[in-house]
């Protein structure tokens, strides 16, 4: 396998600029998840931050990512 270092992401909550470091796997499963339902990316993080308690969003959205993809019978790769 050939993983790359996590990378910065820029995306807007609630008006304000802010940025999530993820694995391609992450952030291109993330993606296909808001297309898949019709979200825009920013929207569908919105919806995580809203709940993610007191861990990172970073955290929140593999999480989001990982919980999506086990339900679906999904793998990431």
């Amino acid at each position: 396998m050939n993983h790359r270092r996590p990378a910065k992401h820029s995306l807007t909550l609630r008006g304000h600029r802010t940025s999530v470091t993820l694995e391609d796997i992450f952030w291109t499963a993330f993606c296909d998840i808001a297309r898949r339902d019709a979200k825009t990316i920013n929207g569908l993080a919105a919806e995580i931050d809203a709940e993610r308690g007191d861990i990172g969003l970073a955290s929140a959205i593999r999480i989001y990512v990982l919980e999506r993809s086990l339900a679906q019978g999904q793998s990431l790769a």
